[in-house]
């Protein structure tokens, strides 16, 4: 048996404006994560491969499954990059902790645990960036116009400072922080927030592209401000990116709430995180302050609450 994992991920600053070229900070989440196990099947065909992923109801031969399926799309990426020239029957089991259009990386998680679990169980590993590159694939085929940034700090599991288009800048932290991520439970597909962005980017291009500007700066300011461990400065950053999201129409009354009663219970700064219309908010605490605020959101209706820290 074989096993892999991948890691969550959050995004810090940066949503939406990241698709159009402006930087974006985003840190893995180790608390919740993706992990495949690949066995051979005995007593079955030469390359057949059976999925298990109770997750997302699946138990089906990979040949029967439709084309579309992004477990059956990664998979085939994968066999095809590694052209095997022999493939035992393989059993995938499949389970995540991640939940699903929540903005904590779920569909990149599994696509990259998917690679590296096949990879490694065949004997023909891959780079860390062809990795993140068979993800975004697939993450292109169900999300649209993907910025790039979940498949690649899924894969390198490293916080990064993420450009379309350019390497990823894995960059130093000066002083540990704390966030609490609380989740609306309210799915929201990625691909349905970045299409309604995009509608509206055309119909008044020159007020999207000042906003994005905006949004860029801030997270450049965020990463100077991070570098320097300098996290008292970190909240107001964060909420002037949620005020410029909520400019561009994709919070939502549900992350409204959660960010409220996050800042009315001491948190320095709180924001939506992902693709927004729902999923996940973030906020920012201290030891004083953590207990606090994860009580406010749970009260305020979060679903669940994570506390995930930020290391150098």
């Amino acid at each position: 048996m074989t096993t892999a994992s991948a890691l969550g991920k959050i995004i810090l600053f940066g949503e939406h404006s990241v698709v159009y070229g402006r930087p974006a900070i985003a840190v893995p989440v180790s608390q919740v994560f993706a992990m495949v196990e690949v066995t051979d099947i005995q007593d079955a065909g030469t390359g057949e491969i059976y999925i298990e992923a109770q997750d997302m109801n699946v138990a089906s031969w990979l040949h029967e499954m439709p084309s579309d399926n992004p477990l059956a799309q990664i998979i085939n990426l994968t066999l095809r990059e590694i052209n095997a020239s022999y493939l035992p029957s393989l059993r995938l089991i499949i389970n995540s902790s991640i939940p699903i259009s929540a903005g904590l990386g779920s569909g990149a998680a599994v696509s990259v645990a998917i690679v590296r679990a096949l990879c490694t169980h065949i004997g023909t590993p891959l780079p860390l960036k062809r990795q993140s590159e068979l993800a975004l694939e697939v993450e292109r085929i169900h999300h649209g116009t993907p910025s790039g940034i979940d498949n690649t700090v899924v894969t390198f599991n490293q916080p990064a400072f993420f450009v379309k288009g350019h390497e990823p800048e894995i960059f130093h932290i000066g002083a540990p922080f704390t966030i609490i991520i609380g989740d609306t439970g309210v799915s929201s597909p990625t691909s349905i927030a970045v299409d309604k962005v995009r509608k509206a980017w055309k119909k008044n291009t020159l007020k999207y592209e000042n906003i994005f500007d905006h949004i860029g700066q801030v997270a450049t300011q965020a990463r100077g401000t991070i570098e320097k461990g300098l996290i008292q400065d970190l909240g107001p950053l964060m909420n002037q990116n949620q005020t410029l999201l909520e400019d561009i129409g994709v919070s939502s009354p549900e992350l409204s709430t959660l960010i409220n009663a996050a800042r009315g219970a001491g948190a320095s700064g709180a924001k939506l995180s992902g693709a927004g219309l729902g999923g996940n908010m973030i906020a920012l605490v201290n030891h004083g302050t953590a207990e606090l605020v994860e009580t406010a959101l749970c009260s305020a209706g979060a679903v669940r609450t994570i506390r995930t820290e930020v290391n150098p």
